[in-house]
C-alpha cells in the first residue's frame, strides 16, 4: 500500500486538494496521510482545521507555524518553525510520496524538508506565472525539488520542462478547481442568502484582495483606492473574504474590518467561506474582483466575469471573461463600465476556460497509482537544447 502524504496550509489549497484527498482515502491500494498547518490553525483566518475534520479526514500531524507577524522577519521565523514541523512530521509518518500544491512560503518549507529527507515529491500547479508576488519564484523552486509534476495547462507543462524537468514526469491534467465546481451541489441564491445572512442587491461582487508581496506598501494604497471606489457604487453588495497570510496582510484586514463596519448595508466580511459557499457565490455574483487566482482559474468555468487588479496574477493564462485593470481610480472605473456593458455581458456565455473542464483528480489519481516509488533515482537535468 502506497503511503501518500498531502500537505495543506491554507483554505484555498485545501479546496483544490479536497477531491484528490477523498480519492486517495477511498482507494484500497492507497493510504492517505495528512499534515495540516499554516492558517488552518489560525483563529484570525477561521480555524479551518475544524472544517477538515468535519469533512471526514483524519489529520495525522498538525503544528502551529507561529504566524504572529506579517513582516519579512516574522514570515522567515514562521518558515523556520515550519521546517522543523515538517521534518518531524515526515520522519514520523515515513511517507512514500509527498504531494504539494502551489507556491506559498509554507509549501517551500515542506518541499525543503522533503528534499533533505530524500522523500519523493509530486507538485501540482507548477509552471505558472504570477509576476507580482514572490510566489512566482517559490513555485519554480518547488518544481525543481519535485520528482513528478501535474500542471493545469499545456503551456505550463512546457514551462516545467523548460526548467529542466524530464517530460516523462510532467503531466498536463488541467485545473483542480474545476472538479469541485462539477462535483459539488452548488447553493442557489436563496440558499446563500439564508446561509450567509445577506440580501443580494441589483449588483453583487465577490472580492478577495491579497498583498502584492513584491511591493506591499503600494498594494495597500491600491486597496484603499478600490474601497473608495466601491463606497460610491449604488445598490451594490460587496462580499469580502480575508486576504492570505502574506507580508502586509494585517493592514489589509484592518481596512476591511473598518470598511465593513462603516458600510453594514452594502458589505459583508468572512474570514473563510469554505469551498461550497465560495464557489456558489462565485456562480451567483456579477464578478470576482481583486487579485485572487480563483478569478483567473475557476471563475471562467461558471461563466462569471473577473476584474483582476494589479500585477499579482500577471503572467497567468486567462479567459476572455477576465478584465485586467490597473488599480488607479480611473482604470477601475473603466473596468466596471466594461463589466456591465451589454456586449461584455453577452460574451460571458461563450467563455472557454484555458484550465480545462474538470477531470484533474481522476487523471492524477490514476498516475499516482502507476508510479513505481521504489525506483526513484536522482534527477538529471533535462536539457531542451539537446
Amino acid at each position: 500500500m502506497k503511503k501518500l502524504c498531502i500537505v495543506t496550509t491554507t483554505r484555498a489549497e485545501y479546496g483544490l486538494l479536497f477531491w484528490l484527498m477523498k480519492g486517495i482515502q477511498d482507494d484500497s491500494d492507497l493510504q492517505l496521510q495528512l499534515v495540516v498547518t499554516g492558517t488552518h490553525l489560525s483563529v484570525e483566518f477561521g480555524s479551518t482545521i475544524d472544517q477538515i475534520r468535519e469533512d471526514g479526514f483524519h489529520i495525522d500531524r498538525s503544528f502551529n507555524m507561529e504566524l504572529k507577524d506579517d513582516s519579512a522577519i516574522g514570515i522567515t521565523h514562521s518558515i523556520s518553525v515550519a521546517l522543523e514541523g515538517f521534518s518531524t512530521s515526515f520522519k514520523t509518518l515515513q511517507p512514500d510520496l509527498i504531494i504539494l500544491l502551489g507556491d506559498r512560503f509554507e509549501i517551500l518549507a515542506a518541499a525543503t524538508s522533503a528534499l533533505i529527507a530524500n522523500i519523493p515529491l509530486a507538485h501540482i500547479h507548477g509552471g505558472e506565472l504570477s509576476l507580482g508576488a514572490i510566489d512566482d519564484t517559490i513555485r519554480h523552486s518547488v518544481s525543481k525539488m519535485s520528482n513528478w509534476h501535474f500542471t493545469a495547462a499545456e503551456a505550463y507543462r512546457k514551462r516545467v520542462i523548460q526548467l529542466g524537468e524530464n517530460p516523462s514526469r510532467v503531466f498536463n491534467v488541467g485545473g483542480f478547481g474545476q472538479d469541485s465546481i462539477k462535483k459539488l451541489p452548488l447553493l442557489s441564491k436563496k440558499e446563500l442568502q439564508q446561509n450567509l445572512g445577506i440580501k443580494f442587491k441589483s449588483q453583487n461582487l465577490l472580492l478577495t484582495y491579497h498583498p502584492e508581496t513584491l511591493d506591499p506598501k503600494e498594494s495597500l494604497q491600491h486597496f484603499k483606492d478600490l474601497l473608495t471606489f466601491l463606497a460610491d457604487q449604488k445598490d451594490c453588495l460587496c462580499i469580502f473574504t480575508m486576504p492570505n497570510a502574506d507580508a502586509g496582510h494585517r493592514e489589509l484586514i484592518e481596512l476591511l474590518q473598518q470598511y465593513t463596519e462603516d458600510h453594514p448595508d452594502s458589505s459583508k466580511l468572512f474570514a473563510s467561506l469554505g469551498q461550497l459557499r465560495y464557489l456558489s457565490l462565485m456562480k451567483q455574483v456579477d464578478a470576482v474582483v481583486g487579485n485572487s487566482s480563483s478569478g483567473i482559474i475557476e471563475a471562467p468555468s461558471v461563466k462569471t466575469a473577473t476584474i483582476n487588479i494589479g500585477n499579482r496574477q500577471k503572467g497567468r493564462l486567462s479567459a476572455q471573461s477576465v478584465i485586467h485593470t490597473n488599480p488607479d481610480p480611473e482604470s477601475l472605473k473603466k473596468a466596471f463600465k466594461k463589466l456591465y456593458s451589454e456586449k461584455f455581458q453577452k460574451s460571458l456565455s461563450n467563455t472557454k476556460n484555458p484550465y480545462g473542464n474538470g477531470g484533474a483528480t481522476e487523471k492524477t489519481l490514476k498516475l499516482l497509482k502507476s508510479f513505481n516509488l521504489a525506483e526513484v533515482k536522482p534527477k538529471d537535468f533535462y536539457d531542451i537544447n539537446q
